[in-house]
């Protein structure tokens, strides 16, 4: 029983202190602005996907940053790796990079 008791403790313990790791905050941190990312799968082929990251107009980088960075978490989720074929993504010259709604459009696949 006490044993049992310890056990439950114990997992509590590590259930709450996991929690308290995760963030409501979503997003990536850059020059101080957070930037917001969002990626969606192609429904023909879940190793395609397009990848958003904004504001543009707070920062170009900063929401390459966010795009990239969700194609990594998708991937990783997706396939568990971060290997990323991109047909327009973090080496696409900035002149180059498509702008919509004020967010930067990355296309990749994911690798296995």
């Amino acid at each position: 029983m006490r044993q049992t008791r310890i056990l439950r403790i114990t997992l509590a313990a590590l259930l709450l202190s996991g929690l308290a790791a995760c963030s409501s905050k979503t997003g990536i941190e850059y020059g101080g602005v957070t930037f917001d990312g969002k990626v969606k799968a192609s429904k023909a082929d879940r190793s395609q996907f397009v990848s958003t990251g904004g504001p543009v107009s707070a920062s170009i980088d900063g929401a390459s940053s966010a795009a990239r960075y969700q194609g990594t978490v998708y991937c990783m989720s997706y396939l568990g790796t971060s290997d990323i074929d991109w047909q327009i993504g973090p080496d696409t010259p900035q002149g180059q990079l498509p702008i919509d709604d004020n967010r930067v459009v990355f296309q990749g696949r994911c690798v296995e």
